[in-house]
């Protein structure tokens, strides 16, 4: 909680002196109680920006920053027929930040994982140290015809533990929804993975929607 605090006060986040946890209902193999403790209506920190260096330097916006649990590491590369799950960091408290759609290519996405890697070191909070999960990113990737307005379906590529990986994944992931869209195609929301020896994202599951995660207060903690 403390850390919490630390990050939103240097990103000019609203502290909210009231939060509170949520259970997030969904059942996957890397958390299998069926349930992951979140904070969903009530999250510790609103608001705040991420000035990313660069020229010009640029200004991602933060939507919010909350405490939840982490969920076990699925492995994909250990074995040729079965995914495995390491459940040893499954229940460890974890720090998410969520930004608005603010991020137009994968070299600004690495900029900014850049910046907050230098800017959790500089705070005392953490090594940022990526290949050991000290520091993961999601990415959501969507496309638009030029000129749209509206964003296009996104897909959210999970757990992407380097730099380099994630400029891959979003160089792959924009290609491959530019090719759907232009064969005629549409492109379905979805839960991705990244597969580094190859260099392609992989279908994991139907991305979800809040309804779908039947959020609830959590009972054995309170605000």
């Amino acid at each position: 909680v403390e850390y919490a605090i630390r990050l939103g006060l240097a990103l000019g986040c609203k502290i909210n002196l009231h939060s509170t946890f949520d259970r997030k209902n969904y059942f996957y193999a890397d958390l299998p109680k069926g349930y992951q403790i979140t904070q969903d209506a009530n999250p510790i920190c609103d608001g705040g920006r991420l000035t990313v260096d660069g020229e010009p330097s640029t200004v991602i916006r933060i939507h919010h920053i909350h405490l939840e649990e982490d969920a076990g590491k699925s492995q994909h590369d250990q074995h040729p027929e079965f995914s495995l799950i390491d459940l040893n960091r499954a229940g460890v408290p974890l720090l998410e930040i969520v930004t608005e759609p603010d991020l137009r290519s994968a070299d600004e996405a690495a900029a900014c994982m850049e910046t907050i890697r230098r800017l959790v070191r500089w705070l005392g909070m953490s090594d940022g140290n990526m290949e050991e999960g000290s520091l993961r990113v999601d990415v959501n990737v969507s496309v638009r015809k030029r000129g749209a307005t509206t964003f296009g379906a996104r897909c959210e590529i999970k757990n992407i533990n380097s730099m380099r990986f994630a400029r891959k994944a979003i160089a792959f992931e924009e290609k491959r929804q530019i090719d759907i869209l232009e064969n005629g195609g549409r492109v379905e929301q979805e839960t991705r993975g990244f597969d580094p020896a190859r260099g392609i994202t992989f279908s994991l599951r139907e991305k979800e929607d809040a309804h779908d995660y039947r959020y609830f207060p959590e009972p054995d903690l309170p605000p």
